[in-house]
């Protein structure tokens, strides 16, 4: 899911694409694995105050800085970087744009690899900017809207993970819970019927 939310769809979203390079391709055939950078040590929740720059350079933007807590940051092959392109910007959230970041780029590395309590399925790190050069045409959706893709992106992800924790109907929470009001007794105390369900429950998944 990963791969796909945080590296194929933006892109599809956007109608980012590449002449000789077709990286959602990749992502979409499972060739390729993607990665989202937006957090860094100093910011995290409050992602707008980020202090990775992208200084526009000609035809290329010059990256400095770095990100954090990277899901897939190890393994990635295209990454959606979020940078500062107007550290002037009021508000903040005006002045950052979103980038395509292929490994193998100049100036792209990646660094400490983070242990983790659990989710490890996926490997994490931090990724390194030193003077990394991006082509102007590795913009994706519109320079200094990166916020605008960032947060579609957000929103269908929450989504996802919502119906992963139950609210599917295949799941036997799921059903409980659209099922809710059938339980109720109009008479007497539901009370009685949750003991009963609470059991039946605990008898079949025990």
């Amino acid at each position: 899911m990963v791969f796909c939310e945080h590296g194929c769809s933006p892109q599809l979203r956007h109608e980012w694409s590449h002449p000789s390079h077709p990286t959602g391709i990749g992502l979409i055939s499972g060739e390729h694995i993607g990665a989202l950078a937006m957090s860094e040590p100093n910011a995290g929740s409050d992602v707008v105050s980020m202090k990775l720059k992208a200084d526009k350079k000609g035809d290329y933007f010059v990256l400095n800085g770095n990100k954090f807590w990277i899901t897939n940051g190890p393994d990635a092959d295209v990454l959606i970087v979020y940078a500062k392109t107007d550290v002037n910007a009021v508000p903040a959230s005006r002045g950052i744009t979103a980038f395509i970041v292929e490994r193998g780029m100049p100036g792209f590395s990646t660094a400490q690899k983070l242990d983790k309590l659990g989710m490890r399925g996926s490997n994490t790190c931090e990724l390194i900017f030193e003077d990394c050069k991006i082509p102007a045409e590795n913009v994706l959706g519109t320079l200094s809207k990166g916020v605008y893709v960032l947060m579609s992106g957000l929103d269908l992800e929450r989504l996802v993970l919502s119906g992963g924790n139950g609210y599917i109907n295949d799941y036997p929470m799921g059903r409980f819970l659209r099922d809710a009001k059938l339980y109720e007794i109009g008479a007497g105390t539901s009370e009685v019927r949750r003991l009963v369900i609470g059991r039946a429950f605990n008898a079949t998944f025990k």
